[in-house]
């Protein structure tokens, strides 16, 4: 089992940068693939970033692609999320979660375990 930890939230202003962070617990975290999703109130989840368990290969949703860098530290267990030019529209809970497949795909129900979700807030 894992367990999975975020931080690195918080309220920034549109235009600016946050890095969030994922640390996992357990010396499995380099069997999975890693990915990053976001809700905002009344929608969905949504598919943000991924990176497969190497580290070797991301993908990434059209609206984050040349804003945010999903990267992971496998001595260290955790997966970063570095967000930049932020828009008001990122505003969401961000999640992390873990999935046994190979690849980082963009269907929460592929994903074996998640964190708790940490704010981000983007104002105008």
């Amino acid at each position: 089992q894992v367990q999975l930890v975020e931080s690195g939230g918080g309220l920034v202003q549109a235009g600016g940068s946050l890095r969030l962070s994922c640390a996992a617990s357990g010396r499995t975290f380099s069997s999975y693939a890693m990915g990053w999703f976001r809700q905002a109130p009344g929608k969905e989840r949504e598919f943000v970033a991924g990176i497969i368990r190497s580290g070797g290969s991301t993908n990434y949703a059209d609206s984050v692609k040349g804003r945010f860098t999903i990267s992971r530290d496998n001595a260290k267990n955790t997966v970063y999320l570095q967000m930049n030019s932020l828009k008001p529209e990122d505003t969401a809970v961000y999640y992390c979660a873990a999935t046994r497949y190979s690849y980082p795909g963009s269907s929460p129900g592929k994903y074996d375990y998640w964190g708790q979700g940490t704010q981000v807030t983007v104002s105008s």
